[in-house]
Formats: C-alpha cells, structure tokens, sequence
C-alpha cells in the first residue's frame, strides 16, 4: 500500500508558491504562510502574555507581601536573590580539615596542642601578661590629710622603680642585704625581655589552635551522632565557634 502511494505522489505536479511580483519587488520578499504562521504566532503569544498580565493586575491585593519583595534585587534586568547576611555556620578552614582529617587525627593534634599549652604555662606563669586580671589593691588611712600625703613607695617600703611591677618586687631592705641576681645590663634584659613576649606570643597561637581544633572535633563528632536514625530536635545551631546542639530522644537499650 505503501509503495502505491509512493507511486501516486511520483506523478503528482509540484506546486510552488509564486514569488513577488516585478511591480513589488522593491517591498521586499513576498510573505509565505509560513512567515505568516511564524508571525502570527508571536502575536497571539504576546497578546496572551498582556491579557494575563492586566488580569493579574486587576486582580492584585494591595496589602500582598512576600519577601521575595525585599530578599531580590534586578540586575540587568533579571531579578537575582540578594546574598544572606546571617553568620557562616562552618568557616572554609574548618570544611578543609572535616573532609580530610578523621576525628581521631583531630583529637590527638588538639591533646597535643594542649599539652604543650600546659608546659609553657609552668615555664612563662603568666605573671605579666596582658590578658591576666588586673587586681586591685586598696588602702586604708585615717583621715583626709593622709590621702593627699600618702606615698606609694615609702607605704610598701620598696623603691619608686619597682611601685609599677605586679611581681618581683622586693623590699629596700632586701635591695640592701641581698645581691641582685640574673641580667642586670640594660641590653641583657631587654633581649631577654624580647623573648619573653615571643614566648607570650607563641602561647596565645597555640592556645587559638586548640580551640579551633576542639571545635572541629565537635563538629565531626555531631554529623557522626547525625547519621543514627533516631528521632530528634535542634536547640542550637551551628555557628564557627560552637557545633551544633541536638536532643535526641531517650531509647532504652538492651
């Protein structure tokens, strides 16, 4: 049937669309139907477009809100969502070590770290250090005549020199039986002054690292706790300081 009908449309005679007239030529190419069909196509389609766009319209609500009103912006003409300004929960240091370092890698750096906090605390006994809390040391006299004419330095019986320090700060009469022990040349005690802060320096470095450390582990920890299919609720989200806190439902084991 098929190589019939074949047969039949062999003998048919083509019909071709006529072209533009000589007289027209100079309007252009003559419209075929499908040029028409093309345009008129786009027509209805933009016609559509404005009818449900003034239907919209009509049927808007004044009072309507949404907070794509507020949370988009245009840019080049196309509505794009503004950035969230809420803090970052996991920092990109943290998302480095949690995808590479297992939990137990991260705990023994952080043992260590700690450790070595504690013998460098034993060694600089942060006696005047910055961050210590500076305490208070009142004193009492008996009238106001002996406030005005009150003397610091003569009160502790020590030299005027030494009323700043916080430690170390002996007596003039132990200034005069007792031999000055340690650097005494100014260059000396400078350099070794030097290094103490380096040292200082080198101890809150460290202590930073273990925090951040112990974060991580906390938070490796939370996703492994995540992964047990038991019910539960957060009370607490995620920040780069803290892990996240969850309750989970009490289940008796056997």
């Amino acid at each position: 049937m098929s190589s019939f009908r074949k047969a039949l449309k062999s003998k048919q005679r083509n019909h071709h669309e006529r072209s533009q007239p000589e007289s027209r030529k100079h309007l252009g190419l003559l419209e075929k139907k499908k040029d028409y069909k093309l345009r008129a196509d786009d027509y209805h389609r933009k016609r559509n477009t404005l009818a449900a766009l003034q239907k919209k319209a009509m049927d808007k609500n004044p009072d309507e809100f949404y907070y794509n009103m507020i949370n988009s912006k245009l840019e080049d003409g196309v509505h794009v969502m503004k950035k969230a300004t809420q803090e970052v929960e996991v920092t990109e240091e943290q998302t480095k070590v949690m995808r590479t370092q297992d939990i137990k890698y991260v705990e023994m750096k952080r043992v260590s770290e700690a450790a070595k906090i504690q013998r460098m605390k034993g060694v600089l006994h942060l006696l005047d250090a910055d961050a210590k809390q500076k305490n208070k040391h009142t004193f009492f006299v008996g009238s106001k005549a002996e406030v005005q004419s009150f003397d610091l330095a003569t009160h502790l019986d020590t030299a005027p020199e030494l009323v700043d320090r916080r430690f170390n700060r002996p007596t003039l009469k132990t200034l005069e039986t007792k031999s000055i022990q340690g650097a005494v040349q100014p260059g000396r005690v400078q350099k070794l002054t030097k290094q103490r802060n380096h040292q200082y320096k080198i101890l809150s470095q460290r202590i930073d690292r273990e925090k951040k450390l112990f974060v991580i582990s906390q938070k490796i920890q939370t996703r492994k706790d995540l992964q047990d299919k038991h019910n539960k609720v957060k009370v607490k989200k995620e920040t780069p300081n803290c892990a996240a806190i969850y309750k989970f439902e009490v289940k008796r084991k056997r």
